[in-house]
């Protein structure tokens, strides 16, 4: 369990004042332009050193990242993007931090910013935070008012500019290159890679995409050493995780740990449990809607983190964890996240485009038991030749739920079938 003194995001739940001077108390805005001084080489082996995995969903190495962007500027100037676009269903950390720790983040844009040698850097929050994208903003405003952030941020010598650019609300703008899209005034459609966006991003110049949690937590890591958030955590799974909780639980929340947490503790210790105790389990969706569930056999064991959720064929993603108690009807809850997946596609890519209102119309009638067995293995096939064909990931999102249903509640599949033609049978 994550000591007190190990959590990164302090004001998680705005307990305390979330503007500067709060923000300053709480260790924030501390010796930052002594970690500039120390020179973008050290920024990036301290990152990489550190362990950190993007927490957006991918899981890809933030330093490894950083170090990709061309090492001199040429014609085209650098960016920095952060995608605070946070629309996948069950996830709701971003928003917090965006709500009541943004100062973590704008500190974490100017750090990252430098290391890649960008003046800029662009947050792209989704439409429907109001309230967080002004709360963002105000932060941002008091950054400049103290001389943080312009022409010599923290006084570094470094001339840094912090833009918030609302979206529109269309989930597949959470991909990085569909955010591109939109940040730059068109329709938000993934974009073919390569080229990725290090080489040619936002406005054809080289930029690097981070998620909000990435690009917040790196200032306390350069703080306090990358051996401090190496050391939390297990190999290759470092550092603590803001995770969220919801669903079938006593007390939904939020809450900073530490990577490779076993889910039932996690769920026990902070959730306040399942309702009607741990026995009433049907099943979680440990990463955010897009990764397959896990029955509760699973659930009793498994430890939250990339590799350990990967090794029982799911993903930490987002680490939304979605509880569902005996009282779910788990068929129904996946054909309603079919439809999420069919209305979010961009219709870009054939497989997804047809795929997914396929999927979804055959899950309907899989709620009503309105189909033959034979139709689950050709669900099956469907899903797989959505996988993995397509620009971006959305049609992995769009099948692995259903796979992770078929993979472990398949006999349940088949007794709604076989009880619907036994009543037709009768009802004859």
């Amino acid at each position: 369990m994550l000591k007190d003194e190990d959590r990164i995001f302090t004001n998680l739940y705005g307990l305390h004042d979330w503007g500067l001077e709060g923000a300053r108390k709480r260790g924030a805005w501390d010796g930052t332009a002594a970690i500039l001084a120390k020179g973008r080489d050290w920024i990036i082996d301290e990152m990489k050193k550190s362990g950190l995995r993007g927490r957006g969903g991918a899981g890809f190495p933030t330093g490894l990242k950083w170090s990709f962007m061309p090492k001199e500027v040429g014609a085209r100037p650098h960016y920095l993007v952060v995608n605070a676009d946070e629309s996948e269903p069950g996830t709701c950390k971003d928003r917090d931090i965006l709500r009541h720790d943004p100062h973590t983040l704008i500190e974490g844009c100017l750090i990252a910013s430098f290391a890649m040698q960008a003046h800029a850097a662009y947050i792209y929050v989704r439409g429907e935070f109001y309230d967080e994208a002004m709360r963002l903003k105000a932060a941002v405003k008091q950054a400049y008012d103290a001389g943080l952030l312009g022409d010599n941020a923290c006084g570094s010598g470094w001339k840094m500019d912090v833009y918030v650019h609302r979206g529109a609300g269309a989930y597949i703008c959470g991909e990085e290159t569909a955010l591109l899209e939109s940040l730059e005034g068109k329709k938000g459609m993934p974009r073919l890679k390569p080229p990725f966006p290090a080489g040619a991003g936002l406005y054809g110049c080289p930029s690097t995409v981070n998620n909000v949690e990435s690009i917040a937590v790196a200032p306390t890591i350069l703080r306090r050493g990358a051996a401090w958030f190496a050391g939390i955590g297990r190999p290759n799974n470092t550092g603590t995780k803001v995770f969220c909780i919801s669903g079938h639980v006593n007390k939904p929340c939020n809450v900073e740990e530490e990577m490779g947490i076993p889910l039932r503790e996690l769920i026990e210790k902070h959730a306040g449990g399942v309702r009607g105790g741990w026995d009433n389990l049907l099943a979680v969706i440990p990463g955010g809607a897009s990764v397959p569930l896990l029955p509760k056999s699973i659930c009793d064991e498994v430890l939250m983190d990339f590799d350990s959720l990967r090794n029982v064929q799911s993903g930490l993603g987002t680490a939304a964890v979605i509880v569902m108690d005996k009282s779910t009807d788990v068929i129904k809850a996946i054909a309603r996240l079919s439809y999420f997946y069919k209305h979010e596609s961009c219709g870009q890519c054939t497989p997804c485009r047809e795929g997914t209102g396929w999927m979804w119309r055959v899950m309907e009638r899989m709620v009503k038991g309105e189909a033959r067995i034979e139709e689950i293995d050709v669900l099956h096939d469907v899903t797989k030749q959505v996988e993995g064909h397509t620009i971006c990931a959305l049609g992995d999102a769009a099948a692995w739920p259903i796979q992770g249903l078929i993979r472990h509640f398949r006999p349940l599949m088949e007794q709604r079938i076989n009880e619907r033609q036994s009543r037709r049978i009768a009802a004859e």
